[in-house]
């Protein structure tokens, strides 16, 4: 059933797209090079927001959930992007073990779980689940809402590798080649995984998780590729990438750190009033405010002037002043707002992209009842809806309209592809044995 876009797939005809699905094959011989030289990440998920005028990621997730949010008719695509994935991590792969988040009471999160491991073993690899759960002893078994059953283990740590135990033999361990993180390690690097074995391949590694990775390090790299890639087809890199600053020793409790806030506000709404000007665009700018670190929609505000960040309420405060698993928040990004134009039954959407290694797999939209276009949706009360193309978009038909849902999604895939590409030179950039050696 494919449900009804009210204007995704009837929207203005972007000069953007236009250019895109123009250049693709310059599009497609830069991103080969890129690949070439950087290393994608295992797998990533991209928020986009198109604004009609603009298109642009506004996150950049490298420990995706929701892999249960996907169109299933997409399945073959992520299985054999997950082949090449594993091939190049490990080529003699057999037993791939998953460690999720502890969110055993999220139903829906473990469902993602489910759908990720059922994308492994399709590519003939014996997967068995690990949990960081304090306490687990035995094997915890979860009924799911789509009626399977999920299998979570305590994990063993023995030496240097990670291994579970065999039911049939106590004294036997499954000994996995690679262990594949969907724990974003918002609460720091658990000693069971520091000082493993490199043989036994992490993926993600554990800089790339919240207790070290900054969002306002990957959107400078990403605005550095922006650049490059609007010489590539002749745009103003304006389009694809919004504007950003951040403000250290921030604590919104003690109210430290609002002066600074609200001079880069300020700062920030003036460089996207010049740009409005400069393409006619009558809209009222906002930034969005949150969390340098971590995920989850938790931290994040909507401000349209500087004084909406000075003099905030106990109760905005209260929820800027922590994120998951309750840490403080003492650095902000401050990144431009960009309006979603998209909507699915008259409730205002934004597009998720879905990549394994540096292939687009599919995506859904984040849809919110209760939100307007110029909010943040990743909040409770969001469902999700499979993109309804009919084609997953990794190529771009020049015969049909721009916005085709065929070129439509193309352009979405080009865009996620290039924050991809960005974390990917992240994570080199700030790699503890990079660093090091350099």
């Amino acid at each position: 059933m494919v449900p009804h876009l009210t204007t995704a797939l009837t929207g203005p005809l972007l000069d953007l797209e236009k250019q895109v699905i123009a250049a693709q094959p310059r599009i497609e011989h830069w991103f080969r090079v890129q690949w070439h030289e950087h290393a994608a990440p295992f797998y990533t998920s991209v928020d986009l927001r198109n604004a009609g005028y603009k298109l642009a990621p506004v996150d950049t997730n490298l420990f995706p959930g929701g892999f249960n949010n996907l169109n299933p008719a997409f399945m073959p695509l992520a299985v054999q992007a997950a082949q090449v994935a594993v091939e190049k991590l490990c080529t003699t792969a057999q037993r791939l073990l998953i460690i999720p988040e502890n969110h055993t009471r999220n139903l829906y999160y473990l469902q993602n779980v489910a759908a990720l491991a059922e994308i492994l073993r399709k590519t003939g690899l014996t997967v068995r689940i690990g949990s960081l759960l304090p306490g687990l002893a035995e094997p915890l078994l979860i009924d799911l809402p789509d009626g399977h059953v999920l299998k979570l283990e305590p994990i063993l740590r023995e030496g240097d590798r990670l291994r579970l135990r065999e039911a049939a033999d106590a004294e036997a361990r499954f000994d996995p080649c690679a262990v594949l993180l969907n724990n974003d390690l918002s609460a720091g690097v658990p000693d069971v995984l520091k000082g493993l074995d490199p043989d036994q391949t992490l993926m993600p590694p554990l800089h790339a998780g919240w207790a070290t990775r900054r969002k306002s390090n990957h959107f400078r790299v990403y605005a550095e590729l922006a650049q490059a890639f609007a010489r590539l087809i002749g745009i103003d890199p304006w389009l694809i990438d919004p504007y950003f600053s951040f403000c250290s020793g921030v604590d919104f409790m003690a109210r430290a750190g609002e002066d600074c806030l609200a001079a880069h506000v300020d700062e920030l709404l003036a460089r996207i009033r010049a740009k409005y000007a400069e393409y006619g665009i009558d809209r009222d700018p906002f930034v969005i405010v949150k969390a340098d670190a971590g995920t989850y929609g938790m931290g994040i505000m909507t401000v349209k002037h500087a004084d909406d960040v000075r003099d905030l309420s106990r109760r905005v405060r209260n929820k800027m002043a922590v994120v998951k698993e309750g840490l403080p928040v003492n650095q902000v990004l401050i990144q431009e707002g960009v309006y979603t134009f998209e909507s699915i039954n008259e409730a205002v959407a934004e597009p998720v992209v879905y990549l394994i290694d540096h292939f687009v797999i599919g995506g859904f939209y984040r849809v919110h009842t209760g939100r307007g276009a110029d909010e943040n949706l990743n909040a409770p009360g969001m469902h999700f809806v499979p993109l309804a193309f009919e084609e997953v978009g990794s190529y771009a038909d020049a015969s049909a309209r721009p916005d085709a849902p065929v070129n439509r999604f193309y352009t979405y895939g080009v865009l996620a592809r290039l924050a991809a590409l960005a974390a990917a030179i992240e994570l080199e950039e700030t790699d503890p044995e990079f660093a090091h050696a350099g």
